[in-house]
This record gives C-alpha cells, structure tokens and sequence, in this order.
C-alpha cells in the first residue's frame, strides 16, 4: 500500500454503556448509519464490507441487515486486533482498486446478555484446539494476563503501582469525556485496595464490559472530496500472529506489538517519537505498558517509569493515551480495536470536544497509532494515521 490511498472518512459509535431494550444487530445498524452521515457520502459508493464478531456469518449477516451487497468483504477474527488488521486488509484493497468504500461495522450487547442470562461472564477457549490443554488448570482469559504481568514486574522490577497509574490516567481522561461510562475521580490506592480478580490484578487493572457499536468508514482519493470531513489518511500498517497455547509463547514480556508496531512505522515513513498520540487496547493495565514499550516508545522493563510519570493524560502529558478512557474506562463491548480507530481519527480532525489533543504549540495532532490486541497477547495489528 502507497502512503494517501485510502483514507478513513466516517466515524462514529452507536449507543454505548448499558444498552438494555436493543441487540447487537441493532447496534451494527445505527453506527453505520451514523458513519455514513459523519462521511457526506451516500451507501451506494460502499462496495465493501467488514465485520466480525455476530452471528456464523457475520459479514454475509451483517451485510444483509444493513441491506448493502458488497464485492468485497472481510471476516478475519483475531480478536481485539481483528479492526486494526480488517482496517489493513480494506487500506491494500482500495490501494489495489478491488475497494472503492469499505465499512468496517462492530456491535455487541456483551453486558445486556450477561444480565438477561443469555451467556456467562467468562468466554471458554477450552473447547477444542491447542487452548483445550491449559484450560483444566484454571486459565482463564485474566488469569493468562495476570501471569504475563506478574512476569514483568519479576523480569523487570515493575511495581504494582506502576501498572495501577495506566488505571488511573485512563481514568483521568474519561472524566474529559461525557460518553464515558466511568468518569469518577481514581486514586492508585483505590486501584490497590479494590477486590482481586486474578492477581496481580484488582477490578480496576481490568476494563469494563459494556454494551455498544462502532463503525469506520474508508474510502479511496477519488471520494475524499464529495466527503465532509477533514479525511484521516491510513500511512501505514503491520499485523502479527505470534502463538495459540499460553505454553508456546517465547516471552511473557514481549507482545506481538514488537512485531506489528516497528513494520507499521517503517512502511509509514515516521518513528515513534514523532507520534502525537496512542490508541492502544486495554483490556488490562498491563496491555498497555507492554505495548509502549513493543511499539518503541520506551525500552524494554522502562514501561513502568513511563507510565508512572503522567505521560499517559490528555492534560498535560507528553504522550496521551486513550484519550477517550480507554476499555478501562470509557466501553469495551468485546473486541473494541473498532474503538481506537474512532478516537484516533476524532482526535486527528480537532473533533475531540473537552479531551482534545494538542502539540505544545497549541497545534492540532499530525500523527496518530491505534494498536489493537487479541487473545491473550495472541495477535496484534497498529496502524498509523494522518491528519489529511
């Protein structure tokens, strides 16, 4: 892909936080249908279409609900990463002309069905495959996380403390943000004191679950100008499967980030110091201190001090970071790369009302990395935007 061939050009979510009288389909509608509107461009132009996550057949689903017909289509599953890499795969495709307008679409009501009784708050990955032989000794989902932190605080010296101020600067900047779902005030003692989940890790360390949708809108150079917002460019990409089995990872400290971030910033032409904010995946405090360190923009076992030192807020730091409140704060409805990608471009277009970015010249932001994670450090795509 050519640096400007494609360029996102609609955003928006749908209904987010607690969503009670809807389902998912639902929600899948009403974000692209703001998307859309946000884009100027009406539905005819979309040719292509991506989503996962509903259904057995999610685009074919989703598509059908959304009453489009697409030519060309993507279903890749990797889990939170599954938008970051969807948003790649769409980028080549328009570069390459098999795209003219793709719709990456997202909804899921995972907190209503837990509390309608509909599924349970735990997702087994036991059933069958590699997973199937760590399952009976207690892996679950956080407690694969927590292992992996517990290793770098050992590794490294990285203090609890540490991964509870990504908790509370995520917090921090939630409160900036009105569509937050937890916006009150955070302290790293309320992080420590707070009832365990799988240690190292209190409730706080981990995101929330909520109900909500998300839709992205890309679209070739030709349609950038019938467009009504200022267009976000997609410079460059990486993407990176690393292992399955919890027992087949090399190294509990190094994320598939160190893989997708360095190939995202090369065929971007930019580094990471010339990045002006993060979006970065947050199921857990621990996701994104690894992930700043794996995308470069601090060493390796420096992630502790980098974080600890305020960088992470939108007021004041040097390199703000969910600046929405991340998973942690603000929604997680299940695979919320979708998210960052809406963020990241809100911030880019100077459309970030109360949380907006800016360069220490009062300038708006030029640079941006949304960086997505899936599975249990499984898989990882980043992309770097442009502000048109």
């Amino acid at each position: 892909m050519g640096h400007r061939d494609a360029a996102i050009v609609g955003v928006a979510l749908s209904s987010c936080g607690r969503v009670d009288d809807t389902g998912p389909y639902a929600l899948h509608a009403e974000a692209a249908r703001r998307a859309l509107a946000d884009s100027g461009l009406d539905r005819s132009v979309v040719d292509g279409l991506a989503s996962a996550g509903t259904g057995l057949l999610a685009p074919v689903e989703v598509a059908d609900h959304l009453g489009l017909r697409p030519t060309w289509v993507d279903s890749t599953s990797v889990g939170g990463s599954t938008w970051e890499v969807m948003a790649a795969h769409a980028a080549d495709a328009i570069a390459a002309g098999h795209a003219r307008a793709v719709l990456l679409v997202y909804g899921s009501t995972a907190r209503a069905d837990i509390r309608a009784g509909r599924r349970t708050g735990d997702l087994s990955f036991g059933g069958h495959g590699p997973a199937q032989f760590e399952t009976p000794y207690g892996l679950t989902l956080v407690a694969r996380y927590a292992m992996a932190a517990r290793r770098h605080m050992t590794e490294y010296g990285t203090t609890i403390e540490q991964l509870a101020e990504v908790a509370v600067q995520a917090r921090e900047n939630a409160a900036l943000n009105p569509d937050a779902l937890f916006r009150s005030p955070l302290t790293v003692d309320d992080v420590l004191s707070a009832p365990m989940v799988a240690d190292p890790f209190t409730r706080p360390h981990c995101c929330l679950r909520s109900d909500g949708g998300a839709a992205v809108l890309l679209a070739s150079r030709e349609y950038v100008r019938d467009c009504r917002t200022r267009p976000v460019w997609i410079l460059g990409t990486g993407e990176h499967v690393s292992h399955s089995a919890l027992g087949s990872w090399p190294d509990f400290t190094v994320s598939p980030a160190a893989v997708s971030g360095p190939l995202a910033f090369a065929r971007a032409g930019v580094r990471p110091s010339d990045i002006d904010l993060a979006e970065i995946y947050d199921a857990f405090t621990y996701m994104t201190l690894v992930t700043l360190e794996d995308l470069g923009f601090c060493a390796k076992g420096e992630g502790g001090d980098f974080v600890a030192k305020g960088r992470l807020k939108v007021a004041g730091g040097a390199l703000p970071v969910n600046t929405d409140g991340g998973g942690l704060s603000a929604q997680h409805p299940g695979m919320r790369g979708l998210f960052l990608l809406v963020e990241a471009v809100r911030q880019l277009r100077g459309e970030a009302e109360g949380r907006q970015v800016r360069r220490p010249d009062g300038s708006p932001p030029q640079l941006a990395v949304a960086s997505g994670t899936g599975g249990w450090f499984c898989s990882s795509g980043t992309v770097v935007l442009g502000r048109g």
